[in-house]
């Protein structure tokens, strides 16, 4: 690929061993190979103690892949009100987007605009209005993010670049 696994290692290498920092990786539609290895990978680089990992991965239901970037803002969010600076990772929010358009159509709504549910600007506002900092501790966000094809106008993408 592009390099994505290889900028994540380092960042969460980093953040563990040179600040005492603490990562949350939300691996939304992931591959079960990737996870896998991501957690092998982490394991070698001694930081599994400074990492939380939630996957929904590609065969499970909507309604499970919709749910981890929240559970893995939760989990974030956690850590940062016990004062902590956290480096949060979405892998990737576009399938949090598409995992949302499923579960809409299930749902029986009427897509909106190039079909994606009705609530895309609501759902993800809710996540990424959750990124905050307080006095004490901090959450910086690193999200993948996939444009179909390469379209900056596509819903998608330019909801959530509205918000980073």
């Amino acid at each position: 690929g592009v390099g994505k696994t290889v900028n994540m290692m380092e960042l969460i290498r980093n953040i563990a061993i040179e600040h005492s920092g603490y990562s949350v990786f939300a691996g939304v539609g992931e591959r079960t190979r990737e996870g896998n290895d991501f957690y092998h990978e982490m394991m070698e680089s001694n930081v599994l103690d400074k990492v939380s990992l939630v996957y929904g991965q590609m065969n499970e239901p909507p309604g499970n892949r919709l749910r981890v970037a929240l559970t893995g803002l939760t989990m974030a969010e956690k850590f940062r009100d016990e004062g902590r600076d956290v480096l949060f990772f979405v892998d990737n929010i576009y399938r949090y987007t598409l995992a949302g358009t499923e579960v809409s159509a299930l749902l029986g709504r009427m897509p909106s605009a190039v079909g994606y549910q009705p609530t895309l600007a609501e759902e993800m506002g809710v996540l990424q209005e959750r990124i905050t900092s307080t006095r004490t501790g901090s959450i910086t966000s690193v999200q993948a993010v996939y444009v179909p094809a390469d379209d900056l106008t596509d819903p998608s993408p330019a909801t959530t670049f509205a918000h980073l």
